[in-house]
């Protein structure tokens, strides 16, 4: 990998990339004020769920995979991954964050890259004719950028792991080493997951993850929330 693909990628999957996602626990909250996560080894918990029933199989899939379509000049592929990740995203707080964050991975990704094709895919989001799901606009920018789809798929659930790992520790009295440990022996389950992304067929794609998605649905009537889903 050269240095200028390395740059880019760390750029993207960078904690600091401004998807909106520091808003979102994704059913983590709703479970931790149930009791249910209640330290490390129970968030450690819900991220390996989370990464194994949905992020993988689901989320990091649709990222590869719109990485090889618009490689091959097929847009029209991407448009159907999304379309599938909006019917495959039931509760209605994970499916607006979705694309929330993947609305602005294509506002940032066209504004430093000036590519035509993300930004035409931009116009049909803001116009409301496309989904804009995270999966597909990360895996879009990737296509432009020159990652690999193995790549794409470790970056893409790295950085939604960081980011939970990130509401976690807001969420319970733990400490920044003991999310970084937690996110270090997670390294070996994004790796394992990244590479079957990769080779998955995108009419391959499931999630399945009910209690998390219980969660999300809890959330929404929760009386006092620190985060949006």
């Amino acid at each position: 990998m050269s240095s200028a693909r390395l740059l880019s990628l760390l750029h993207f999957a960078d904690s600091a990339f401004p998807t909106g996602g520091y808003a979102h626990s994704f059913g983590l909250e709703a479970v931790c004020q149930s009791g249910g996560v209640a330290d490390a080894a129970g968030v450690e918990r819900f991220l390996t769920s989370l990464l194994e029933g949905s992020a993988g199989p689901c989320d990091a899939t649709a990222a590869a995979s719109a990485l090889r379509a618009l490689a091959r000049g097929d847009l029209a592929a991407c448009r159907r991954l999304d379309d599938t990740l909006e019917a495959m995203k039931s509760v209605r707080e994970f499916r607006e964050g979705s694309r929330q964050m993947g609305r602005q991975t294509l506002r940032v990704a066209a504004a430093l890259t000036a590519d035509p094709t993300l930004g035409g895919y931009r116009a049909e989001v803001d116009a409301g004719r496309a989904p804009g799901h995270h999966a597909v606009a990360f895996g879009m920018a990737a296509a432009i950028l020159g990652w690999e789809p193995e790549e794409t798929a470790a970056a893409f659930l790295y950085s939604t792991t960081s980011l939970l790992v990130g509401a976690a520790l807001r969420l319970l009295p733990m400490g920044q080493t003991e999310g970084q440990r937690l996110l270090w022996r997670l390294h070996p389950v994004i790796e394992r997951l990244a590479r079957q992304a990769a080779e998955r067929d995108p009419s391959e794609m499931w999630s399945f993850a009910p209690g998390i998605e219980l969660a999300g649905i809890r959330h929404e009537g929760l009386e006092m929330r620190l985060f949006r889903s």
